[in-house]
C-alpha cells in the first residue's frame, strides 16, 4: 500500500483524501440520523406521557416509511373500523335495567273519579331508582334481670359485644363514618356537619377518638390480610 502510495502524484494524493474525507462525513451523517432515530424510539417507548410521539424536525424522517399503496389499504382499514365502531355504538339498545337485588316500594295509583262500571284492562309500570338518606335511630338494649325464688342469684341478660366497649356508636354508624373518610374521602369535619343538619351534636374530637379506637379493632384483620397478600407468590402494585 505504501509503495502504491509513493507512485501517485502530488495531485492524486490530494484527491484520495478528498474522497476519504468525504467518505467519512457520510459514515458520521449516518451516524447522527441513527443515533437520531435510537433516541426519538427511546422518547416514544420509555419516555413521560407529553413526549411520547412527538416528533422532532431536526431528527429527520425513519427509513421504515409505509408504501403507498399499503399505506393506503392501512387508512381504508382505520375508516372501516371506525365507521363499524360508530354505528355500533349509535345502536340504541334501550334502558339498562335496574339491579335486582335492590327492595323495590310500590305505588299504586288509580285514576281519579268514579270506575264502578270500568274494569281493569291493564297498568302501565314506570321504575325510578330513589335513594333515602342516612336515617339515624337509637338502639336500645333492655337487659331483664332475674332473681331466683329462692332470694339466691340474681341473673341479667348479657349484653352483645360491641366495637366500643362503653361508648354510644353502633357498629352501622362507625363502618358509614370509616367508609365515608376513607373510601370516599369524605372529611370528620363534613360528617359532623351531616350530623349537625340532623340535630345531633358530635364533637369533633369524640368522632375522632371513635375512628381511633375502631381502627385499632381493625387491625388484627389488617394484619391477616397483609400476612395473606405476602404470601402469595406474584403482586401487583399500582
Amino acid at each position: 500500500m505504501d509503495t502504491a502510495l509513493e507512485n501517485l502524484s502530488k495531485e492524486d494524493l490530494i484527491a484520495l483524501l478528498k474522497r476519504k474525507d468525504a467518505a467519512l462525513e457520510s459514515h458520521q451523517q449516518e451516524i447522527d440520523r441513527l443515533k437520531a432515530q435510537v433516541e426519538l424510539l427511546k422518547r416514544m417507548q420509555f419516555g413521560q406521557k407529553r413526549e411520547r410521539f412527538e416528533g422532532d424536525p431536526a431528527q429527520g424522517v425513519l427509513p421504515f416509511e409505509a408504501e403507498p399503496l399499503q399505506e393506503a389499504a392501512q387508512q381504508e382499514e382505520i375508516k372501516e373500523q371506525i365507521t363499524y365502531t360508530r354505528k355500533k355504538q349509535s345502536a340504541h339498545k334501550g334502558r339498562a335495567a335496574l339491579p335486582a337485588h335492590l327492595p323495590v316500594e310500590e305505588i299504586e295509583i288509580h285514576p281519579e273519579g268514579d270506575l264502578s262500571d270500568m274494569i281493569c284492562i291493564g297498568k302501565e309500570v314506570t321504575d325510578e331508582l330513589e335513594c333515602e338518606p342516612a336515617r339515624f335511630f337509637i338502639r336500645r338494649y333492655i337487659r331483664y334481670k332475674y332473681a331466683a325464688k329462692g332470694g339466691e342469684g340474681v341473673k341479667t341478660g348479657e349484653l352483645p359485644e360491641r366495637v366500643i366497649d362503653k361508648g354510644i356508636p353502633g357498629a352501622g354508624l362507625l363502618a358509614m363514618i370509616l367508609t365515608d373518610k376513607y373510601a370516599d374521602h369524605l372529611p370528620l369535619y363534613r360528617q359532623k356537619q351531616r350530623f349537625a343538619r340532623e340535630n345531633i351534636s358530635i364533637a369533633s374530637s369524640t368522632i375522632e377518638g371513635w375512628v381511633k379506637q375502631a381502627l385499632e379493632r381493625l387491625e388484627p384483620l389488617y394484619e391477616q390480610l397483609r400476612f395473606d397478600i405476602k404470601a402469595k407468590g406474584y403482586l401487583q402494585v399500582d
